[in-house]
């Protein structure tokens, strides 16, 4: 959703989910294979501080990923004066996260709109539809500058991230509104799972649906499936958005979204035997056992430290927080709520390293504007540090 509240083999597969905001589908021998930088833990940097004279917010929306050499690379949304038309940035760090350069961008190749929101960032864990394993995928929303349409665009890198093709588009919208009754598309997240690339988005096209929750399926990177739903409610008015998709390590997916409109955007959670079937799964709304609820764009991601299990960590924008389940997202099992003493952001990237016990936190603000408009922040904690 769009810039509101309401918008807006256990070993083998925990050694898979550590590596990136989205989980890795390969074994621990890929895993030994990389040459990690050390992550220093305990940082909390800006990677970014845009110009004062940046419109609205000036950034938001981060997102990181790491590549097989330990090379962490950063995206998110720029607000800075057109012309050019906007595109996503692409930051680099080589040292474990010490520091960050300007690297690349992601520019829109196909629609003379931009490339504005949402970025997403993907690394294939095995070969696919002529790419190689450790190749990256991007997924954004193309947006031209009056707002007028979305469209979710697929390109690739072959080159750790400094150039980028296009591939192909998952779907088209309308105008860039929250509003119920407008089309729009938004929040691309892509996921590798048994012989296809799963585009999950949030989808106003829908008539019977203020905004629901869906997925499409492509082989070979040029065309795409009809879409599925994974979230639609009954309720018009509730508008689901913001799917993150984890697997676990019993083999289960985990989906995460907020569930807005009258749910006030609560997190919800769904924990399914694979990741197409999340539309014929109840979910359930996330509460810790303190009684606290995090609500509006979560993030989950797994990682095989705190017990047989391993433990699922959730954020969200409520606060800066995080809710940690190690009974693998089962209903009714409890979620704890820990200090990871980072800030508070909309849509915090949840990014596990591998070195087995770094996690980043990877954010860029709360929509503030003037002097306090957002900067582009990170921050790298320790899973045993806080008790995982």
């Amino acid at each position: 959703m769009f810039y509101s509240i309401s918008r807006i083999a256990a070993a083998t597969f925990s050694l898979a989910a550590i590596i990136v905001c989205s989980p890795l589908e390969f074994g621990p021998s890929d895993l030994f294979q990389r040459a990690n930088p050390t992550f220093t833990r305990g940082l909390n940097k800006h990677i970014f501080d845009p110009p004062a004279s940046w419109a609205s917010w000036r950034v938001v929306y981060h997102r990181a990923v790491q590549l097989n050499d330990g090379t962490l690379l950063s995206s998110w949304e720029n607000y800075a004066p057109e012309p050019p038309l906007e595109a996503a940035p692409i930051w680099r760090s080589t040292d474990g996260g010490k520091t960050y350069a300007n690297f690349s961008q992601v520019k829109d190749q196909v629609n003379g709109w931009g490339m504005r929101y949402q970025p997403f960032l993907y690394v294939l864990p095995q070969a696919f539809a002529g790419l190689k394993a450790g190749d990256l995928l991007f997924a954004g929303n193309s947006v031209p500058s009056d707002l007028s349409k979305t469209k979710i665009d697929v390109y690739s890198s072959t080159d750790g991230g400094l150039t980028w093709s296009f591939l192909s588009s998952v779907a088209t919208g309308g105008r860039a509104s929250a509003s119920n009754g407008q089309t729009p598309i938004w929040e691309p997240f892509l996921q590798l799972y048994n012989g296809q690339i799963i585009c999950f988005y949030s989808d106003q096209r829908d008539p019977k649906h203020g905004q629901k929750l869906t997925h499409q399926t492509t082989t070979d990177l040029k065309t795409w499936t009809a879409n599925v739903d994974d979230v639609a409610d009954p309720d018009y008015n509730a508008r689901p958005g913001m799917t993150t998709v984890v697997q676990i390590g019993s083999g289960n997916w985990i989906m995460t979204y907020e569930n807005c409109g009258p749910g006030n955007c609560q997190v919800h959670v769904k924990v399914a035997s694979n990741p197409l079937i999340f539309g014929t799964i109840s979910g359930y709304p996330l509460q810790a056992s303190d009684g606290t609820i995090p609500y509006g764009s979560p993030f989950v991601t797994w990682v095989y430290n705190g017990g047989v299990n391993g433990t699922l960590l959730v954020n969200g924008n409520s606060d800066s927080y995080l809710y940690t389940n190690t009974q693998l997202g089962v209903p009714g099992t409890p979620w704890e709520r820990i200090n990871a003493g980072t800030d508070q952001a909309y849509s915090r990237c949840l990014h596990p390293l591998g070195d087995y016990d770094s996690l980043i936190i990877a954010g860029a603000g709360n929509f503030q504007t003037g002097t306090y408009a957002n900067n582009v922040t990170y921050s790298i904690v320790s899973l045993s540090g806080l008790g995982i």
